[in-house]
């Protein structure tokens, strides 16, 4: 199976301050992965990192065994890396629709004088993005709020138009920061579902998320970052046992205590309310 996503050795720094240290591991194509760790973890930091948001201090990233290290945020999304953000990032004043088109259209190949000049080849182009912007939508479950402004959407439906934004740009790699963040039960139940849908039409999925329950249940492997350092990485069973894990979460003073999730597996009972 090939890597889609291989982090050696990634450091950064601002200033003093050493947010994410000496960081490895790899992602393989058609992978599920969640990076969980405490407040202040360092999770997305890396996130920014690997999207070229901040650059690494040192260390190597490569997707699909290419180099990312240098290229600008707009070139990482082209060879194929979209991320989501913690806090959601839309055009509040833009329909649903036109949201989503402004994903698609990044795939979009004319200048500016066939798009003003409305030549055939743009007016192709311009009807193969609406029409993917359509199937995204349906394809997330809002293609009834196509014509609302995506400000009057609810918390979790805006979630919902992010991720179809993010898919429209055509990733090979979908980062998703804290999707289930501000979710009712029902929502994180919707999203689950969405996310292995994702998966299952061949994009593989790197997940920050706080809630033990959803990030468990839906990952292949997980990887544990405390105070910038990887402390843990392997299937979420082995990993929710790890003592370094549960020490992370609950301290020192926990003894080993640990709470068990509503599907049955054990999980640490702390929280990842911020990274």
């Amino acid at each position: 199976m090939a890597k889609i996503l291989e982090a050696e050795n990634v450091t950064k720094q601002f200033g003093g301050l050493t947010a994410v240290n000496d960081v490895s591991l790899y992602i393989d194509e058609g992978e599920i992965f969640g990076l969980i760790g405490p407040n202040g973890a360092g999770k997305t930091t890396f996130f920014n990192a690997i999207t070229g948001l901040y650059p690494p201090t040192r260390g190597a990233i490569k997707l699909l065994g290419q180099s990312m290290v240098g290229r600008k945020p707009h070139d990482i999304t082209a060879a194929g890396v979209c991320r989501t953000f913690q806090q959601i990032r839309l055009f509040p004043n833009m329909s649903v629709f036109e949201n989503v088109m402004i994903g698609a259209d990044a795939r979009g190949k004319s200048g500016l004088l066939a798009s003003v000049f409305k030549t055939p080849s743009n007016r192709k182009e311009q009807e193969a993005t609406e029409k993917k912007s359509l199937e995204l939508l349906n394809f997330c479950g809002i293609e009834r709020f196509g014509n609302e402004l995506a400000r009057n959407l609810s918390y979790g439906d805006q979630r919902r138009l992010e991720i179809a934004r993010a898919l429209g740009t055509g990733p090979k790699l979908l980062l998703l920061d804290e999707p289930a963040a501000g979710m009712n039960p029902v929502e994180k139940n919707g999203l689950r579902e969405l996310v292995r849908k994702i998966r299952d039409q061949g994009v593989t999925i790197l997940l920050i998320e706080h809630d033990m329950k959803v990030v468990m249940g839906l990952s292949d492997r997980v990887a544990v970052l405390d105070h910038g350092e990887k402390i843990a990485e392997g299937k979420p069973e082995a990993v929710q046992k790890d003592p370094k894990v549960v020490e992370a979460y609950l301290g020192s003073g926990a003894g080993g205590a640990a709470a068990t999730s509503t599907d049955g597996k054990t999980a640490p009972s702390g929280t990842m309310d911020r990274t």
